[in-house]
C-alpha cells in the first residue's frame, strides 16, 4: 500500500478539543442568551462557522450561508449529531440580560 493510499484510508478525526453536539448544547443552555461562534467539522474537514444562541429550551443556529434554524434539543441533536464543533467561543453578543445575572 502506498503512502498516498494509506492517507486516504486513515480515519479523519475532528480537531483536538472539539465538542460533540450534546456537550455544546449543554454549554449553550447553561449560558442562555449569549451567542457563541463555532466552526463545524465533519471529521477533520471544516464546514464553516456557525452562530449559536440558546433561549429557553430552543437553539438558534445560523450557518455560513446565513440560513437560520430554530431547534429544540432533539432537533439540534438530529441535525448536528454527526458533527463536531471546534474553536467554540463567545461572540460578545447578548440576546437578553440572562447572561449578566446568571
Amino acid at each position: 500500500m502506498s503512502a498516498r493510499t494509506a492517507r486516504k484510508l486513515k480515519p479523519s478525526l475532528p480537531p483536538e478539543g472539539a465538542l460533540e453536539a450534546a456537550p455544546l448544547l449543554a454549554l449553550l443552555l447553561r449560558h442562555g442568551g449569549r451567542e457563541y461562534l463555532a466552526t463545524l467539522h465533519f471529521g477533520a474537514e471544516p464546514k464553516g462557522e456557525y452562530r449559536l444562541t440558546a433561549r429557553g429550551d430552543r437553539v438558534r443556529a445560523q450557518g455560513p450561508s446565513g440560513t437560520v434554524s430554530e431547534l429544540d434539543a432533539p432537533g439540534f441533536a438530529e441535525l448536528f449529531g454527526r458533527y463536531h464543533f471546534a474553536a467554540v467561543r463567545p461572540s460578545g453578543v447578548l440576546t437578553d440580560l440572562g447572561p449578566l445575572f446568571g
